[in-house]
């Protein structure tokens, strides 16, 4: 699975696990796995807040955006980060959101 961050100033929290194909966000199941290779999922047919673009399948590996809140004066890694490539199941490590976590 394949995550791009997009951030944004918000005070919400976001927490992510992952089994599989599917994606727990914030305690919501998203279950992607009937999404066939190639195939491009809109973000108006998951309804997810979090969610901040596409679905789409390539090469076997699941691809999204989804927003990462972050808190006044957060770290440069929750300001610009990296994008996720997740290849076990667990709990997702997200950069730390700001002085308040």
């Amino acid at each position: 699975m394949h995550i791009t961050l997009s951030p944004m100033r918000h005070d919400g929290c976001l927490t992510l696990v992952r089994a599989g194909d599917t994606l727990t966000i914030n305690g919501v199941d998203f279950d992607f796995s009937p999404l066939p290779e190639g195939a491009v999922l809109p973000q108006e047919a998951v309804a997810c807040d979090w969610l901040s673009g596409e679905v789409s399948r390539r090469r076997g590996v699941l691809h999204l955006s989804l927003i990462l809140p972050h808190g006044p004066g957060a770290p440069e890694a929750r300001l610009f980060p990296a994008p996720l490539t997740l290849t076990g199941d667990g709990p997702v490590d997200l950069p730390p959101h700001g002085p308040k976590e």
